[in-house]
């Protein structure tokens, strides 16, 4: 039986796209494929390490986990679409600020479960911090930069 590809509409980043897609295919592969999104990377293809994070009606998830007809009708934030009026949100600030960004690969998944974590608990612990990134693997081992940058960023709010 041959599949046929399915129509959906997607709002990413404040932008809607009506796309041609084939049922098999993850939100991550029509993000980077279709759409030219490069912040949500392809790596353990798993679940495991973050690095497609994006943020999907608001909540933070894993785009390699998700078939994109699942995604159909949703709004995806990813990090392109994070600054806004070319203004940096302040997490971005924060990370380059506290040298959060090594080699950068983590950092759009990172940045991404730290705005739904602040979105959700504005002042959060250290231990809320962690646990709150815990989805999301750095290969550099910068972790004590990235708790200290959204930290920086959840003082900001205040």
């Amino acid at each position: 039986m041959e599949s046929q590809k399915e129509t959906i509409d997607l709002n990413v980043n404040g932008s809607d796209y009506t796309l041609q897609v084939w049922p098999h295919h993850t939100l991550l592969q029509v993000l980077r494929d279709q759409l030219h999104f490069t912040g949500p990377k392809e790596c353990c293809a798993e679940g495991e390490c973050g690095a497609c994070t994006v943020l999907l009606d608001g909540r933070a998830l894993n785009a390699c986990l998700m078939l994109a007809v699942e995604a159909d009708g949703s709004q995806v934030l990813t990090i392109e679409g994070l600054a806004e009026d070319d203004q940096l949100d302040p997490l971005q600030e924060a990370f380059l600020e506290e040298s959060a960004a090594q080699c950068g690969f983590c950092t759009p998944g990172m940045i991404l479960s730290a705005k739904y974590l602040l979105t959700n608990n504005p002042h959060p612990s250290r231990e809320e911090i962690k646990e709150g990134l815990a989805g999301n693997l750095c290969r550099c081992g910068s972790y004590v930069q990235i708790i200290e940058a959204v930290e920086s960023a959840a003082r900001e709010r205040v």
